[in-house]
């Protein structure tokens, strides 16, 4: 038997139970993972409390579109992994029926990569989710160069951070957004050139005086809602680029009416596609290799505590970095 944690109805942290349950036997082209350790993600929150638009299969669903682990069973013809293998998922196929929120999964060869050597449990369910999209959005999709202005919105959330390390590692100009000027300190720590506090300066004015009344190059937005308009206009006239990866702020976004390039970008549409995760995968693990690229965890819980760690991402505890949770399965 395996445990899992399960929810039957939406609702508040206090939905989630662990239970036990058989483990699952892989098909053809199938691994099963052994997880170490996963990270949770306001998706998560979104699907447990019944606000996200993906269906839910209910009674008995799971949670969970990221983790680390150690293959223990290989299904026919899977080729490039063994038993004993350590693994990152890169995608969940169907996060409610064999979610990451358990001691084991089982899902298709092709939606895990190889764990860099040296890499911790913790920090490699820290890795893939923020990275990839942060990566997928500024690189892939924006084009971002060296000596680009990249305004970052909720730059201490985990996507905000991978941003401002990744704009970094290329040779851009991450300017950092917060709501709380106490924040300013700690990004500064975390490598923004600059900090944009939204309840002591105006997004639009500041960003103008950092890049030296131009504009960003690049936009990339967590929040959306009725902000969006206003900050599209902190991008560069005719030449800006604005990249939405999030929907913080679930409120309706107007559409900018600036002349700016516009593109929502979805992990997804990199995370199924095997050319762009081995992209993707080079670039990050060259970074963590060089130390340019460093996971920031805020709080690791355990598996038995999972309400808790539900309870504290509710409550806007957070601080800097991902929420783990470890399942106690070490090698």
């Amino acid at each position: 038997m395996s445990r899992a944690v399960v929810f039957d109805e939406v609702g508040g942290p206090g939905v989630l139970r662990l239970v036990d349950e058989p483990v699952g036997t892989p098909g053809p082209g199938e691994v099963r993972v052994r997880l170490e350790a996963f990270a949770v993600n306001r998706l998560d929150e979104l699907t447990r409390s019944g606000a996200s638009p993906v269906p839910i299969r209910l009674p008995h669903a799971r949670l969970g579109c990221e983790g680390t682990g150690i293959v223990d069973a290989l299904g026919e013809g899977v080729k490039g992994y063994d038993v004993g293998d350590a693994v990152v998922l890169t995608a969940v196929p169907d996060m409610t029926a064999n979610g990451t929120y358990a001691e084991h999964t089982v899902l298709p060869a092709t939606r895990i990569i190889k764990r860099p050597e040296g890499l911790s449990p913790v920090s490699a369910a820290a890795l893939w989710v923020a990275y990839s999209t942060a990566y997928g959005a500024l690189v892939e999709k924006a084009g971002m160069k060296p000596g680009d202005q990249v305004l970052i919105t909720a730059a201490s959330g985990t996507v905000g951070l991978a941003a401002i390390q990744i704009a970094n590692h290329i040779g851009a100009i991450p300017i950092a957004v917060t709501r709380h000027a106490a924040k300013r300190d700690d990004l500064l720590a975390a490598g923004a050139a600059a900090v944009v506090a939204t309840d002591t300066e105006d997004i639009v004015q500041a960003t103008r005086l950092h890049t030296g009344g131009a504009g960003a190059d690049i936009i990339l937005d967590s929040v959306m809602g009725p902000g969006l308009a206003e900050l599209a206009k902190a991008a560069k006239r005719f030449a800006g680029t604005l990249v939405t990866v999030g929907w913080l702020d679930p409120r309706p976004a107007p559409y900018p009416s600036v002349p700016i390039s516009t593109h929502r970008y979805m992990s997804f549409e990199h995370a199924l596609d095997p050319a762009a995760v081995r992209r993707i995968a080079a670039f990050l693990f060259a970074g963590l290799r060089s130390g340019a690229l460093s996971p920031t965890v805020d709080r690791v819980f355990t598996l038995e505590g999972i309400i808790d760690a539900h309870r504290y991402l509710e409550q806007g505890q957070q601080g800097l970095g991902k929420i783990v949770v470890t399942t106690g399965q070490t090698r």
